[in-house]
């Protein structure tokens, strides 16, 4: 291996740090000097790829944990937060937020929180203006708990072992070949736990999904929701009898900005259980494997929807039996993003709306199809993803139903083993399709579709000349 970036060394550090390791004896196991090892870790030394896979055995990190592309999200999150009127006369760049990520990669992460603590602030405040006014002052008001679940799940790779051994265990003894009937999960609740699973009909002008008794030991469930989410909210109630303490675990590891975050992120968890008793571990890995992730062959085979086989896809995380990296995101037709994930390596905005021409976006032009794209950053890094619509619940003949697009991806290394990519000439220019992440944070200055300036790139608007962009014209640098 070559020499690798300095900027692994401030990394090298904190992952020192974590586990309580001083500096002479971490130097004295690798068989270097404290003062060499000194200088790896302040960022002025390089280290060769034969000290590095050492440091990585005496840290008990993987190679991809000093190298991974976080950084790259956390310097595109960054420069979101910067884009506010507040830091306008700083004038700080790209280059500048690139530095402060690769060199103290927590104080980017503080950033990234008082940015929450901001943003949030700002639409408290719209809020009171709205309500004394009885006027809309700003509708893309965002739900910033939401964010705190995505860091939560990035954190932990959304992989959770302890939830995994406790579905498998609920599974053999429901399963049914390689599915779960609803029928089974409504008898193990009442036999392990005495819940009585109730089909009812809401109440006109009092819809709800779900709702658990506690008192009466009743679990109403409303028949305006599909049969495979039924199957999820049961599953979901065996875990919340059986894995609280283990989820409690997870949580207590982590540090919640708010109340309301916390127990957001447990319903997350509570899924992400349910929907291992679905679909558990291995057997959902051995189809995935043998169908190549084909999504709507894996919902047949597990009897779930398309967004559920979506979201467990991005759960095969298990070191020793390792699926494809994925990320996921779900998006409205407004734009607003709903749930995001990313172990591809590719960033989602935080704040906002992702880059329209992503095919996530356009999905929502052919409802119920998949559609494929190989997407080009403008590091020109590639992507193979999918996007296709859904429907959200069952309702009544002439009522609207609530249509989302969901968004799947992965680096296009995998294009092989991805079935809907496997045919596609990734390297192939004519198949690209260039993508930013969102226009403030993207340079690329031939895009029709831009709605604002590039943040890091000087504009002049000249009444005489026009590019492809009102943004956008040839004095543009």
């Amino acid at each position: 291996m070559s020499q690798l970036d300095i900027k692994i060394g401030p990394k090298i550090k904190a992952f020192r740090r974590q586990l309580g390791l001083q500096a002479n004896k971490l130097s004295e196991d690798l068989g270097i000097s404290p003062s060499y090892l000194n200088l790896i870790e302040s960022g002025k030394r390089k280290i060769d790829g034969d000290l590095l896979l050492k440091v990585c055995e005496k840290l008990n990190i993987q190679l991809s944990d000093l190298t991974s592309k976080s950084d790259v999200n956390l310097e595109n999150t960054i420069s979101e937060i910067l884009d506010d009127k507040l830091f306008e006369d700083l004038d700080i760049l790209g280059p500048e937020v690139k530095d402060l990520v690769g060199t103290n990669p927590k104080i980017g992460r503080a950033l990234v929180r008082l940015g929450d603590i901001l943003k949030k602030k700002d639409h408290e405040l719209i809020d009171k203006i709205e309500k004394m006014s009885g006027k809309i002052v700003d509708n893309r008001k965002n739900s910033f708990p939401g964010e705190v679940i995505s860091d939560f799940l990035q954190e932990h790779k959304n992989y959770f072992p302890k939830l995994e051994e406790f579905a498998n265990k609920v599974f053999d003894k429901i399963q049914k070949n390689n599915r779960t009937r609803y029928i089974a999960l409504c008898e193990y609740l009442k036999e392990e736990y005495s819940i009585t699973v109730k089909d009812i009909l809401p109440g006109e002008g009092k819809p709800f999904s779900k709702i658990y008794n506690k008192n009466k030991k009743e679990l109403l469930l409303s028949d305006y929701s599909s049969l495979e989410t039924k199957k999820l909210h049961a599953a979901a109630q065996i875990a919340q009898e059986g894995a609280m303490k283990d989820i409690d675990n997870y949580l207590s590891k982590f540090s919640f900005p708010s109340e309301e975050s916390k127990k957001l992120t447990k319903v997350a968890l509570l899924n992400y259980c349910g929907a291992a008793i679905l679909m558990p571990y291995k057997p959902f890995h051995t189809e995935c494997k043998k169908l190549k992730y084909d999504l709507e062959l894996l919902q047949n085979t597990f009897a779930t929807s398309f967004e559920q086989v979506a979201h467990r896809v991005t759960c095969l995380q298990d070191p020793k039996l390792p699926g494809i990296p994925f990320h996921m995101l779900r998006v409205d037709m407004a734009g607003n993003i709903s749930k995001r994930f990313s172990l591809s390596g590719i960033d989602i905005p935080r704040y906002g709306g992702a880059c329209p021409r992503w095919n996530v976006y356009s999905a929502f032009t052919r409802p119920g199809v998949i559609q494929a794209a190989v997407s080009k950053m403008t590091n020109g890094e590639k992507y193979v993803c999918i996007a296709r619509t859904v429907e959200k619940g069952v309702g009544r003949f002439g009522q609207s139903k609530s249509i989302l697009s969901i968004g799947l991806g992965c680096d296009a290394k995998y294009a092989k083993d991805f079935v809907y990519t496997e045919n596609i000439n990734v390297s192939d220019k004519t198949t690209e399709i260039p993508i930013g992440v969102s226009c403030r944070t993207c340079d690329r200055l031939d895009c029709p579709q831009r709605a604002f300036p590039p943040l890091h790139k000087k504009f002049d608007v000249d009444i005489n000349s026009r590019g492809v962009s009102v943004y956008v014209n040839d004095k543009s640098s």
